[in-house]
């Protein structure tokens, strides 16, 4: 219940407590800021409530499933092995709690002011705070607006928790699905989608475009897709749902292009993500989003108005989480006074698909669309030890690099581990370095890192447990 308008005053207020918000607020006030955070919701945003960690959470739990399942050719039989939805979603939310505590504590330790309540802004200075029991009108020096972004979805398709779901609902399951249908073949449908295959559910994906992963490179798509098949899922490109009708527990969705229709007791809607600027009245803040509703930002993360930065999902470039928790540290330095600007030389993507796809830099065409002339090394995981012990040895690991100076310019890995190793990945290309230098950093053995050793000897023509491409049968210099 609104009690009264109040008025409060604050140095720097973040509007949004996700890992760009929370982030922005912990630095900042390491810096000596007096932060107030505004968050609508919960504490860790969407990433540590209804996204990147649940949904993580249930990958795995899919996972070790599915290798008990399918252990016997390692020397294990297991019988009777059951799954427990509740205590999967008990280990799910045991794992959110752990995290968003210590993410309050954390703001707590640091004299961080925290209000549930939702911001809009009055004026280039004051915002009104609405929580469930007041209505504030707060005073600002400086602002930080962290966000993010929420699911997009379908206008023609009705929206109903038992049968039709988003990636939010769908992570509080209460059962297995006989037919799931996910409408979008992103990175999310896919992931959401292996895994309630491995649980058990018949998959079929539905995507608009012509391809699956749009945008991702075509050979990373091709060992992904073969494991697709391998795991039974079936898959329709050019393919939209024109409509969908519910009866019951049941949904009946009719196909474009005359494809006829399914029936699915679950039906996931995973059509892409939109960013959360609507409702800010940003024009109180002289502040402009783009068509999209993208904030436009300088490099040192200002807005139009330059008291106020954005960060995050509401920014240009890709919605993750590690983005914007980079972002939230150079915002609060830059309104700190700091010469702090957002220069990172490559921000890393992970699919947690079966096998992962990790990719980091910039890809080949992209490369030679920025006139470089490349050279490329694949090293494929059947050669590596350390994936064969983990009978895992599907994927590959690849280096591009510029071909006069040997300069690695991008990385990409499908296969066991690739969401770990791409971090050395990264660190290489922001530290300048090249294919030597990556080939001379010794790497323990057996590992999975290993394979970017081997790739970058490939690509120097001097490969030591794959025979060289010109005997393999395929050009790797481009």
């Amino acid at each position: 219940m609104v009690v009264g308008e109040l008025t409060e005053s604050a140095d720097l207020l973040i509007i949004g407590g996700g890992p760009g918000g929370y982030v922005a607020a912990i630095r900042a006030a390491q810096l000596g800021r007096q932060v107030t955070l505004v968050e609508k919701d919960e504490i860790g945003g969407v990433c540590l409530n209804v996204g990147c960690i649940p949904s993580k959470a249930i990958i795995t739990v899919a996972d070790e499933l599915y290798r008990i399942q399918h252990a016997a050719s390692r020397g294990i039989t297991a019988k009777n092995v059951e799954l427990s939805i509740p205590q999967v979603q008990s280990f799910k939310q045991q794992t959110v709690e752990h995290l968003t505590q210590g993410i309050r504590n954390l703001l707590k330790t640091h004299g961080v002011t925290v209000k549930k309540a939702e911001a809009q802004f009055i004026d280039p200075g004051h915002v009104r705070v609405v929580s469930d029991y007041e209505t504030e009108k707060i005073a600002f020096k400086q602002a930080i607006l962290a966000t993010g972004s929420r699911n997009r979805f379908l206008p023609e398709i009705p929206r109903n928790n038992e049968v039709i779901m988003d990636s939010t609902a769908i992570l509080g399951f209460d059962r297995i699905w006989n037919h799931l249908v996910v409408i979008g073949g992103g990175y999310i449908g896919l992931e959401l989608g292996t895994a309630f295959r491995k649980f058990g559910s018949r998959v079929t994906v539905l995507e608009a475009t012509s391809s699956l992963l749009p945008r991702m490179d075509p050979h990373l798509l091709r060992i992904l897709t073969k494991r697709l098949k391998e795991l039974d899922i079936t898959w329709y490109l050019n393919t939209q749902v024109t409509q969908v009708e519910v009866h019951g527990k049941e949904a009946k969705l009719t196909l474009s292009r005359d494809q006829g229709s399914l029936m699915a007791d679950g039906v996931l809607i995973s059509v892409g993500r939109q960013p959360n600027t609507d409702n800010l009245n940003l024009e109180a803040a002289k502040i402009k989003p783009n068509h999209t509703g993208l904030i436009p930002v300088d490099e040192r993360l200002r807005t139009q108005n330059p008291h106020i930065a954005a960060i995050g999902d509401i920014v240009q470039g890709p919605m993750l989480a590690h983005k914007a928790s980079y972002q939230g540290k150079i915002a609060a330095e830059s309104l700190s006074g700091l010469p702090s600007a957002a220069d990172a030389v490559a921000v890393p993507a992970v699919i947690f698909t079966d096998p992962e796809i990790a990719v980091t830099g910039i890809g080949v065409s992209d490369a030679h669309k920025a006139g470089y002339k490349t050279v490329v090394g694949r090293f494929p995981f059947t050669a590596s030890g350390r994936a064969l012990t983990l009978e895992n040895s599907l994927g590959e690991a690849t280096v591009i690099a510029d071909e006069s100076t040997g300069l690695l310019l991008g990385l990409e890995i499908v296969g066991a581990e690739a969401s770990t190793v791409i971090a050395e990945g990264t660190l290489a290309l922001e530290m300048g370095a090249t294919l030597e230098d990556l080939a001379l950093t010794i790497h323990a053995h057996p590992t999975i890192p290993e394979s970017l050793v081997e790739a970058a000897e490939q690509a120097l023509g001097r490969p030591i447990h794959i025979a060289p491409a010109q005997r393999l049968g395929r050009r790797d210099r481009l």
